[in-house]
């Protein structure tokens, strides 16, 4: 038997091969304790309710106070509004800047993401706790949770 078989040259560059795709997904979770590890690096600054310190070991992340994210996939935008505590006595707006700009960096460079805006919103001051016995009166609404008398504590449950 004889092979008929001819070869045929064919020009590669008439099929057009489509672009790979790459895709990547960042749950809104791994966003927020990008800014739970970035507040916790900044003095003087707390998150509503004293939850930072069991955000950081990871218990209630799924929706964490005081952290908002927004992302846009298509454009590949974060939008972040943090409610945080601040400590009496520290500039509201340089340490609302450092929030921002460190929340920014962050974010940047661990997921690669354009944040688009940082809002900050300040809840309530931290009051220091006084070195002495005596006794001072603030009001309620002024004191975090953690830092109110025991009166005030009770009276709530």
């Amino acid at each position: 038997m004889k092979n008929n078989s001819t070869k045929v040259n064919v020009d590669t560059q008439e099929f057009e091969v489509p672009e790979t795709v790459f895709s990547r997904d960042i749950e809104t979770k791994v966003i927020q304790v990008i800014i739970l590890q970035s507040l916790s690096k900044i003095k003087g600054v707390g998150l509503l309710e004293g939850n930072l310190i069991d955000s950081l070991f990871g218990r209630e992340v799924e929706r964490v106070k005081g952290i908002y994210v927004e992302q846009d996939s298509k454009n590949h935008l974060v939008n972040v509004k943090v409610e945080i505590n601040i400590d009496y006595g520290v500039s509201i707006p340089e340490k609302a800047e450092e929030v921002q700009s460190t929340i920014v960096g962050e974010i940047t460079r661990l997921t690669g993401l354009h944040v688009a805006s940082v809002h900050v919103i300040v809840k309530s001051l931290v009051l220091p706790k006084p070195k002495k016995k005596e006794e001072e009166v603030y009001p309620a609404s002024l004191l975090t949770e953690q830092e109110q008398p025991e009166e005030v504590l009770s009276e709530r449950l």
